[in-house]
């Protein structure tokens, strides 16, 4: 009797998750599938916080990439530090480089000098830009007041790499976006003109689309 009700339950919920997917739009099944993959909700996460970053890069990032520097030319990356010879410090250190060539190959090279200490400031001022395109400020969200602090360290031109790479992932982000739309309006527009008007037309788009999938990916 047991085996029976028990059989009768799974046909009965087995029965209302059919009327369930039966009845729900194709944006409630995308959602569900999607809500079921672990490693797609970290993805779309870690997605949104790059196009976050992207979208006010001029706030997070310390400098304009495009200063440059010829004294801070291939500096290494610095780090915050919490512990100094003093001990702990509830608001981190960044300490500054000391220039060193060496007399035989001449080659630069930077050593971590700590009687350079630059407090690491939130809400610090810098260069100016323009938040979002509209109001002019000089509020970063990080920075130092004297000396300088370069997370990711800087270029041949003493550019900082990490406000370039925020800028560059901005730039990165929007190609993708547009390309991805106009991939989906020309998609839309052509394939709908192929099927609506049938005949030459259809034959003559399905070859020419036959046509560019048939170029090896990399040199289109």
């Amino acid at each position: 009797m047991s085996d029976e009700k028990a059989g009768e339950a799974f046909t009965a919920a087995t029965q209302k998750y059919t009327d369930k997917l039966s009845r729900a739009s194709q944006w409630q099944l995308v959602w569900w599938r999607f809500n079921k993959h672990k490693l797609a909700k970290a993805s779309g996460i870690v997605l949104l916080i790059i196009y976050f970053l992207a979208v006010f890069c001029e706030f997070f990032a310390p400098y304009d990439p495009n200063r440059y520097n010829s004294a801070y030319i291939y500096v290494p990356p610095q780090r915050p530090r919490f512990f100094t010879p003093q001990g702990f410090r509830l608001r981190p250190v960044v300490y500054g480089h000391r220039l060193e060539k060496d007399p035989v190959t001449l080659r630069r090279s930077y050593v971590v000098d700590r009687e350079q200490a630059y407090p690491l400031r939130f809400f610090a001022r810098g260069d100016p830009y323009r938040f979002l395109g509209i109001w002019e400020t000089d509020i970063h969200l990080f920075g130092v007041e004297d000396g300088y602090f370069f997370p990711f360290g800087t270029d041949s031109y003493g550019r900082d790499m990490f406000s370039r790479i925020l800028y560059g992932a901005r730039i990165s982000t929007t190609v993708g976006l547009v390309g991805v739309l106009f991939s989906l309006v020309l998609g839309i527009l052509i394939g709908g003109a192929s099927g609506y008007f049938g005949g030459i037309t259809d034959t003559v788009v399905q070859r020419f689309i036959e046509f560019l999938r048939s170029i090896p990916t990399v040199p289109l």
